[in-house]
């Protein structure tokens, strides 16, 4: 399916929960955040039924996000259930790596193909710092135990302050070209403010190709990151949400001031 500005729109970024076992600086607030009541999050079939829906639109990549989406019960059962659905050709998912070690061969046996895994530095004292108490040796073991499982290529999703040139992105930077890792840095944004960038080494925060919807872990279909548009797809059906956003995804975001990173998946 085309948007207005004639982009294909054939990318859909699934939220799953809003909860996670990480607090990151540039994520949450340092006292916490509001949780969705259990009731307001998507259910599984809730969430296979939109994407069911979706593919009959265009839709034929789909990637898993949170929160922190290894954190959902059964979650290695919904990517089974996606990995089934014919048209789907590519099922990713994005994951902070803490609870990676017990969860890659299990992911990969049930239909994930490819795999973000986020790290911002290889200090232990930095990583506990900007995590708020996370330990990196689980992220880690997370990275070689998706390796094991087969999983090629893993990303690496590293957020800079400005740019890959600070010491830590250098030192992610020769960690990922040691182990046959793909890197990509993510300067901080601010939704906001609107502040946002292009990914070194990615195409997102690159507008004018822009493939990509987000359902967000209560159920609205978001045509941009960067905007406050919404469509719910249990107040207006889902064929409708996904038919309004679309036609409503503008050509470049401004601000989104009614949603947070942890709600949307990044």
């Amino acid at each position: 399916m085309l948007d207005r500005f004639n982009r294909k729109i054939n990318y859909l970024r699934v939220s799953i929960t809003d909860r996670c076992n990480l607090r990151c600086e540039y994520c949450m607030p340092e006292d916490g955040v509001k949780l969705l009541r259990h009731s307001d999050i998507l259910t599984f079939n809730e969430i296979i039924e939109i994407i069911r829906i979706s593919v009959s639109f265009g839709i034929e990549k789909v990637r898993i996000t949170g929160g922190e989406p290894l954190v959902r019960k059964n979650v290695v059962e919904l990517v089974k259930m996606i990995s089934q659905i014919p048209e789907i050709k590519d099922l990713g998912l994005t994951t902070n790596g803490v609870l990676l070690e017990k969860f890659a061969k299990p992911l990969k046996d049930a239909g994930l193909k490819r795999i973000n895994i986020s790290l911002d530095t290889l200090n232990v004292e930095k990583f506990a710092k900007i995590t708020r108490g996370g330990n990196l040796l689980e992220v880690l073991k997370g990275i070689e135990s998706a390796q094991k499982a087969g999983f090629s290529p893993i990303k690496i999703n590293c957020v800079v302050e400005k740019d890959s040139q600070e010491s830590d992105a250098k030192d992610v930077e020769n960690f990922c070209a040691k182990n046959d890792l793909l890197v990509r840095f993510i300067s901080k944004m601010n939704l906001k403010e609107g502040i946002f960038f292009p990914v070194e080494g990615g195409e997102g925060g690159k507008c004018g190709i822009c493939n990509r919807l987000r359902l967000t872990s209560d159920g609205k279909i978001k045509p941009c990151l960067f905007s406050n548009l919404e469509f719910d797809v249990r107040k207006l059906g889902i064929e409708e949400a996904i038919k309004l956003a679309v036609e409503n995804k503008p050509v470049s975001g401004n601000i989104n001031n009614i949603n947070e990173f942890h709600h949307l998946g990044g």
